[in-house]
């Protein structure tokens, strides 16, 4: 009997981007993340988590790590010991918010107002804006 060539081929060399027309290649086949079983669901939860990520496997990490750049983890020691944990904000030790030399405004209500009739649909802060500008 004849080899059977019907149906899903994954490819061996996926690329990261398609090109156009005849440079197109497969781009399905990227790395997954590997399936893991979580423990402490109720009963059958934890097999069936399992299974779904068995079946449906989520995409693995396609930006290429780069070059001289580390990512400092949460759980490692500070850079900066002599430094007081309250640096950069406006109370305890340490320098201020002036230091970050981010422009000092104050809020006030008309700004307040104006904001919130951005994102307010129903147009009952435009309302409140224009009475308060009376």
């Amino acid at each position: 009997m004849a080899e059977q060539q019907g149906g899903y081929r994954k490819p061996t060399n996926p690329a990261p981007a398609s090109g156009p027309g005849a440079l197109s290649q497969r781009t399905d086949g990227s790395p997954t993340q590997p399936a893991t079983y979580i423990s402490g669901l109720p009963y059958g939860q934890g097999q069936q988590t399992y299974d779904n990520q068995v079946a449906a496997p989520m995409a693995g990490n396609t930006v290429p790590q780069m070059a001289g750049i580390d990512v400092t983890p949460l759980s490692a020691p500070t850079q900066f010991p002599d430094e007081p944990v309250t640096a950069g904000i406006d109370m305890g030790p340490g320098v201020g918010s002036a230091a970050m030399g981010l422009p000092m405004s104050k809020p006030s209500v008309v700004n307040t107002l104006q904001k919130l009739a951005m994102f307010d649909d129903s147009g009952e802060a435009e309302l409140i804006l224009q009475q308060f500008n009376q």
